[in-house]
């Protein structure tokens, strides 16, 4: 998070993580499975060779669609397991507008992007929890998307 202390968010900069994990599309999922457990992360940016955000990728993902078939995770790409169009979100964007996208897109995660569709940060319902544990004010669409994000457990 990159706000000062005793200052409330109000953007999506202010309340993203600003190290996002990036891999590529044509990396196996089980180098994505091995950057994820090797990074202590839930998901991982899926970039195309000039590091444009093309999708993304959760442990959700692999659990789901390698863990209950018949694949090997040696054999399947990033590019085949992930979530695409990958939703995305500029810094300067109220956190209520990634409230509302998390809600209406139904995901949990957005990649926060620069304005040629890079990767600089991630913004997650986890970071939303965190923010209203620390902060008494409560906006109505952030308790939506815990209300939704608890749906989904």
């Amino acid at each position: 998070m990159e706000n000062s202390p005793g200052s409330i968010p109000r953007t999506v900069g202010e309340l993203m993580t600003d190290k996002v994990e990036t891999i590529n599309l044509l990396n196996t999922a089980q180098e994505a499975a091995i950057k994820l457990a090797d990074r202590n992360v839930s998901s991982l940016a899926v970039v195309d060779d000039d590091g444009k955000a093309f999708g993304i990728i959760t442990e959700r993902d692999l659990a789901r669609r390698i863990c209950t078939t018949n694949q090997s995770s040696d054999k399947v790409t990033v590019q085949e397991l992930m979530s695409s169009p990958v939703i995305t979100i500029k810094p300067v964007e109220s956190l209520e507008t990634a409230a509302r996208y998390m809600v209406q897109n139904r995901v949990r995660h957005l990649l926060v992007t620069n304005d040629v569709n890079q990767p600089v940060g991630i913004i997650t319902a986890t970071d939303f929890i965190a923010y209203l544990k620390e902060n008494d004010e409560i906006d109505k669409v952030i308790r939506q998307v815990l209300r939704e994000h608890a749906r989904y457990e």
